[in-house]
């Protein structure tokens, strides 16, 4: 769905004007010369020395804003990835946004007993089964983190996962160069081999720079391994406004773009035309707690802004929504829920991810995830802005009824109210009643009905025997490799 239209206007929403946007980018150019970025990866080193950067001994690099400028003019504007089913697709474009998970909770509420505990591959599985049914889910990340396996391995093994619960376009983490590459081939392996995978990627790769102004090996590696393969890379930091990044948001906005460019400087000297996405969790810290905080008004804010700059820059954004620091799907779940996804769909953000986030990034809930495919919907639906129109505005229709009629029989209410009208499917609009002879069910009763009959029923698209058999083979020889 597309966001801030001019012609058929859905509602418009903008926090920065184009002359921030330009101070805001200026200035991360100023931190990328003045100030620099430490770089901890041969390869990428090499990289910049040949470009023109000034290296030191220590690693740290200044890049020159002519480099900067050289590298975006050839980070595309528009990317398509493709699910296992070739015809789930999202669509990276200018205010075209979707909605998915985020990945790597180290625990999740266990549907059947409500105790917390940590993932295993068959709930990152669930997880992805739960995605893979819930119409306003656009993209699976694992939103579990795969316990029970090796550390150094864990990311082919949740990849296996995700690949066998759903059929819809994946975002993964990595491990390192080595666990992208085994993923890749994973990927190939499904879809019949590379160039398919080129056509239409069946994932986009998730990779953090350390901030403040500092790139890992690991990180580097996954970049420069992307650009090489044709792979999308979201290149990002989790910054925290008061911890790791200026406490203005402001500040913590340049460095966080200053982080991101050069991510696309070192994608682009590997490889032109290499995607690059833009964005993250930027939060404030929670000066309490010391936590980044997902529910934060702040995290709203400052993502919507940054999806001005992506526009302004012309690079697809990767914006957040659909969590919470609440311990239970409770009031402030809703809320904290409901405030992101409305803010980041009217932002216009194209990969927005945590769907379904608890406690702060800790906790993955499916109750979250199947409450918040509601209020995408509601979300959805806002964004269809009025239809206005000589039919729409139904003159001849109040015409017809006047005064003190109704208008139930008109054929132009037969016609209309569906498109007109969103039906919720778990909210609840029954008289008090019938609410009180069905059994008085909350919404959360609801909601966790819905996730046990997802769970109960619902089967994702197979892969053939043979195809699995392989991608366990290329885990099983990556955890061989680890014996150690």
């Amino acid at each position: 769905m597309r966001a801030n239209l001019q012609i058929n206007a859905t509602p418009q929403f903008r926090v920065l004007s184009d002359g921030q946007i330009e101070e805001i980018y200026h200035a991360a150019l100023d931190v990328l010369q003045r100030v620099g970025m430490r770089i901890h990866d041969k390869a990428g080193l090499a990289l910049l020395r040949d470009a023109g950067c000034m290296v030191r001994d220590d690693k740290l690099v200044y890049l020159p804003g002519w480099l900067v400028k050289d590298a975006l003019n050839s980070v595309p504007g528009k990317i398509v990835v493709a699910g296992r089913d070739r015809g789930m697709r999202v669509l990276l474009e200018t205010n075209k946004f979707h909605f998915g998970t985020g990945s790597d909770c180290p625990s999740l509420v266990d549907p059947y007993s409500d105790a917390v505990r940590k993932y295993t591959f068959q709930d990152v599985l669930n997880a992805a089964r739960i995605s893979d049914a819930l119409p306003n889910i656009d993209f699976h990340m694992s939103l579990g983190l795969t316990s029970g396996v090796k550390a150094v391995t864990y990311d082919r093994h949740q990849f296996l996962a995700m690949l066998k619960g759903t059929s819809k376009p994946l975002v993964i983490t990595a491990v390192d160069g080595e666990g992208l590459a085994d993923q890749y081939e994973m990927a190939c392996t499904v879809l019949g081999g590379s160039e398919e995978f080129a056509r239409a990627p069946l994932f986009v790769v998730y990779i953090e720079p350390s901030s403040p102004l500092t790139h890992s090996v690991e990180a580097v590696e996954k970049i420069l391994f992307a650009a090489d393969k044709g792979i999308p890379a979201i290149y990002t930091p989790c910054t925290m406004c008061g911890g790791t990044g200026p406490a203005t948001l402001a500040g913590t906005m340049v460095q966080a773009l200053a982080e991101y460019l050069v991510g696309v400087v070192l994608a682009q000297l590997k490889r032109k035309g290499a995607a690059v996405i833009m964005g993250g969790v930027n939060s404030t810290m929670d000066v309490a707690t010391s936590i980044l905080s997902y529910g934060a008004p702040e995290l709203a804010l400052v993502s919507a802004a940054m999806t001005d700059v992506s526009k302004w820059l012309g690079v697809p954004m990767f914006s957040t929504a659909g969590c919470s620091d609440a311990k239970v799907l409770d009031q402030q779940a809703a809320i904290e829920a409901t405030m992101s996804v409305t803010i980041a769909a009217l932002s216009g953000a194209n990969l927005i991810h945590d769907v379904g986030y608890l406690e702060s990034g800790l906790l993955g809930s499916f109750d979250m995830l199947v409450m918040s495919d509601e209020v995408i919907s509601a979300a959805k639906h806002i964004l269809g802005g009025v239809t206005v129109t000589p039919e729409t505005l139904a003159v001849d229709v109040i015409d017809r009824v006047g005064p003190g009629g109704h208008y139930m029989a008109q054929e132009h209410t037969r016609q209309h109210f569906r498109s007109e009208m969103w039906f919720p499917t778990l909210m609840d609009r029954q008289m008090r009643r019938v609410w009180e002879a069905s059994g008085q069910l909350t919404m959360g009763d609801r909601i966790r009905a819905k996730v046990l009959s997802i769970l109960d029923g619902h089967q994702p698209m197979p892969i053939p025997v043979e195809v699995e058999a392989g991608l366990a083979g290329i885990v099983a020889k990556a955890d061989e490799r680890h014996l150690s």
